[in-house]
């Protein structure tokens, strides 16, 4: 008997190195615990496995609903021929989000709780029922498919008469925790930065899911076209394109209007790395895709379309990512980047599901048999992207591929850019900011700054001290005078005299007219 082994290629190196990693990673969370992992803390608990594995995950699963609604409620039956393909990706997509949680997950043994011990009070609470409900009922949708390649006709005709209810559920319950997801991050003014920060946030979560599941569509459908070398569904995922425009406009209306609403445009210019990471995600996720696919000699063929689609899931990734991570860090007082183990746990769970997916596909009838005909009923023949697109195809990936570069540099840059003087407001801004932010609050521990050389004595600084009791909030000096960064404050020295003298830091105030003049040093410098 002949045994196969399996071809060495590439990617297949790829994957074992990407799973090996993974793998130790996981050992090492389940046997020492979040602390020797990440690099998370009780400051910042949430980080990559939440905003990337939960948050990017189940909005990119939402085409699945959105199709299958499209198909089974509202009867278009064009769109069949891509339903079961989207059921799939969601179907996995939803399965690796739980798995992902159980990294996250202080108590992964008992994610069974909030089935018995309900608590209706809380978003999470319906977040989670929501997700276990409708992982069950991508499963019952996705269950013809094994019924039909194993040959049970009886139940596979049973199930299909309840596909309509079915999706209804599911459509129901996938819009319930789309939108639930944004309201977690509606509970917290004072900690998400004004430039994500919206009262709408439900229902951008919703719009923004639409149309990074449609993009997700159309992804999975060219790279499944390409590994199974069968027809692509252009003329359908042509369609998607144009309704993706749509989706994309309503959603950028909503994201310029929220941050209106907060008095906060002017922070978009301010060069910080909040505005950095905002420009990509709207310049690189909303604009320039909506622009792309308004031109139909883009919109029209493969290269064009599938490019569009990378656009729009990289925008809506980082979308979550700035919502979950870079809107939260600048209240947190600490600064998180994810340890190589919270990448790896990551990647590994992106690769199994992109390995699930050729696998399933391979074996059970995801796609249709037919192959798709033009208007004249002749075949359409399948061409790489680059050969459909021609010289134009090859100028478009040039420039974007131009743009894509830029964009992880300028992430990469405004993650390390790092200001210890103020962040440009207007008085707008801070009035709001300061109006969010006014709460009972928990001071920090007095900070002892480094002495220099030539200082008259040591400087300790008291929050209780220089907070308004009447108007107690971070923000009347954090956002505007100072990043809030107290653990590093006293060893890194933050403040300087210089900037002081200058009217800046500790010099906004102490400048003989709301407080006492910097030039009184004995106020300040307690000699030992």
């Amino acid at each position: 008997m002949k045994i196969s082994v399996p071809k060495i290629t590439f990617w297949r190196v790829i994957l074992v190195l990407i799973w090996t990693g993974g793998l130790y990673a996981t050992f090492v969370r389940f046997t020492q615990g979040l602390g020797a992992s990440t690099n998370l803390s009780d400051k910042f608990p949430w980080g990559i496995w939440i905003g990337f594995d939960i948050l990017v995950g189940v909005g990119l699963a939402a085409g699945g609903f959105v199709i299958a609604a499209t198909v089974y409620i509202f009867d278009l039956k064009d769109f069949k021929p891509i339903a079961r393909s989207s059921v799939l990706t969601a179907f996995l997509g939803y399965l690796l989000v739980v798995t992902a949680l159980m990294f996250d997950l202080g108590r992964p043994y008992r994610i069974w709780h909030p089935i018995i011990m309900w608590n209706p009070h809380s978003v999470m609470f319906e977040v989670g029922w929501c997700v276990m409900l409708y992982t069950s009922v991508l499963f019952l949708e996705f269950l013809p498919v094994i019924l039909q390649k194993l040959g049970f006709k009886k139940s596979y005709k049973t199930l299909s008469k309840i596909t309509v209810p079915v999706v209804i559920l599911g459509v129901l319950f996938s819009m319930l925790h789309q939108s639930s997801l944004g309201t977690l991050y509606v509970i917290v003014p004072g900690k998400l930065h004004p430039l994500w920060y919206s009262g709408m946030m439900p229902v951008m979560f919703f719009v923004s899911a639409v149309a990074g599941g449609l993009a997700m569509v159309i992804f999975e459908s060219y790279l499944s076209a390409r590994a199974f070398g069968r027809q692509l569904e252009f003329s359908i995922l042509t369609r998607l394109g144009r309704v993706i425009v749509v989706v994309l406009a309503v959603w950028l209306v909503m994201r310029l209007q929220g941050i209106a609403a907060n008095h906060a445009l002017g922070m978009i210019f301010t060069g910080s790395s909040e505005s950095i990471f905002f420009m990509v995600e709207v310049f690189l996720g909303a604009i320039l895709p909506i622009i792309l696919l308004l031109i139909p000699k883009i919109r029209e063929n493969t290269a064009g379309l599938f490019l569009c689609s990378v656009l729009v899931v990289i925008g809506f990734i980082t979308n979550r990512l700035n919502v979950s991570i870079t809107g939260m860090l600048g209240s947190s007082g600490v600064d998180y980047f994810p340890s190589w183990m919270e990448v790896a746990v990551t990647t590994s769970i992106v690769a199994a599901g992109f390995v699930a997916f050729y696998y399933v596909s391979k074996y059970f009838p995801v796609f249709p048999d037919a192959e798709e005909k033009d208007s004249a009923g002749q075949q359409i023949a399948y061409k790489p992207p680059l050969v459909a697109a021609g010289k134009a195809g090859y100028y478009m990936v040039s420039i974007l591929g131009v743009i894509l570069i830029i964009s992880v540099l300028g992430m990469a840059i405004g993650y390390n850019y790092k200001k210890d003087h103020q962040v440009l407001q207007t008085d707008q801004d801070a009035e709001y900011m300061n109006n969010v932010s006014s709460h009972s609050l928990a001071y920090p521990e007095p900070i002892v700054f480094q002495m220099g050389e030539d200082s008259p004595g040591v400087v300790t600084f008291d929050h209780e001290s220089h907070v308004d009791p009447d108007n107690p909030n971070c923000m009347s000096c954090h956002q505007k005078m100072f990043k809030i960064r107290p653990e590093k404050a006293g060893a890194l020295g933050t403040v300087d005299m210089e900037k002081l003298y200058e009217g800046e830091q500790c010099g906004t105030c102490h400048n003989d007219d709301k407080a006492f003049s910097v030039e009184e040093c004995e106020f300040c410098h307690i000699a030992e």
